[in-house]
């Protein structure tokens, strides 16, 4: 199986979104060498330290990189929701997005890693840029993903009570220790 990831978050440091999916990968990848990882990053800016993340350099993980920055890549997936994930990355059976954008897919099952519903429950705390683009891409969510990967049994009840997810679909990942 081909899985696609997108690892963009890895660029920021010392933040719980690049902790919790560096974790999740690790883990990942230490017990699965079967299956074929495209992992997706974009950045204008931000480098990714692949030194720092061992399991970018197993056999069965390639990396494609892209300079494009993250209000680009919000306009094109989350709110025109054109350019699927393969015309860059290529053919993959599922697709892995968390935290900022969520791309169409041709044919790839898709699966989102779900942190928080801050900007649904505590609007008034939070950016007000950061809530439009949260908001545009847990729409795309809840039309399209097959599974969500919620941080904990709080955030799976948000998810289902907020956005109206049906329960089948929400799976808890805990965040793990590296």
């Amino acid at each position: 199986m081909k899985i696609g990831i997108d690892i963009s978050q890895l660029t920021f440091q010392k933040v719980g979104v690049s902790d919790y999916l560096a974790n999740f990968l690790n883990g990942l990848l230490k017990i699965d060498e079967k299956n074929e990882y495209i992992f997706f990053y974009s950045s204008m800016r931000g480098k990714l330290n692949i030194d720092k993340f061992k399991f970018l350099k197993k056999s069965n993980v390639r990396l494609r990189q892209f300079k494009m920055p993250p209000t680009f890549l919000d306009f094109l997936w989350n709110r025109l929701h054109i350019f699927p994930i393969e015309n860059l990355i290529g053919e993959v059976d599922l697709f892995i997005t968390s935290d900022w954008t969520e791309p169409p897919a041709k044919k790839a099952k898709k699966a989102t890693i779900l942190y928080d519903l801050i900007v649904y429950k505590y609007p008034n705390e939070t950016d007000s840029k950061i809530i439009k683009t949260q908001k545009r891409k847990l729409h795309w969510v809840e039309k399209e993903s097959d599974l969500i990967f919620c941080i904990s049994k709080s955030t799976a009840k948000d998810a289902n009570e907020i956005l109206g997810i049906e329960e089948s679909r929400l799976k808890i990942a805990y965040p793990g220790i590296n």
